[in-house]
């Protein structure tokens, strides 16, 4: 009787068994964009040259202040986004005080850019050598 008990329950849970999947998610804004205000002009910026590398964007290089003192960030490459265009960032004088303004992607204002793995052997090839 015992066994017969056993039995009846594990077949009763296998039926009545399932899976349960519950999931929690939230929504989270982002970060505000620091505004960068400084009362001093930042030095010119300097004069680096960066290989183009085809795929890629150069994020140009830029003097922050940091600490009381400008300090040069160095540029880098970030990949290029289809159908995008890369503003770069400035400072601008607002009255007198300097503020950066922070690049941007721009969608709608660059060419399309095709993946050249994927031409025909017959036409012809077409590379994009932007800056």
């Amino acid at each position: 009787m015992f066994k017969n008990t056993l039995g009846s329950l594990a077949l009763l849970a296998s039926l009545l068994g399932g899976c349960v999947v519950s999931a929690h998610g939230r929504v989270v804004a982002p970060a505000p964009v620091a505004v960068v205000e400084v009362d001093e002009e930042p030095p010119p910026p300097r004069t680096v040259y960066m290989e183009t590398r085809p795929g890629f964007v150069v994020i140009e290089g830029r003097w922050v202040h940091n600490g009381g003192r400008w300090v040069w960030r160095d540029g880098y490459y970030e990949r290029e986004r289809v159908g995008y265009s890369w503003d770069a960032g400035r400072w601008e004088r607002r009255g007198n005080r300097h503020v950066w303004v922070e690049g941007r992607w721009r969608g709608g204002g660059g060419p399309a850019v095709r993946d050249h793995r994927e031409e025909r052997r017959d036409a012809p090839v077409v590379r994009d050598h932007r800056r």
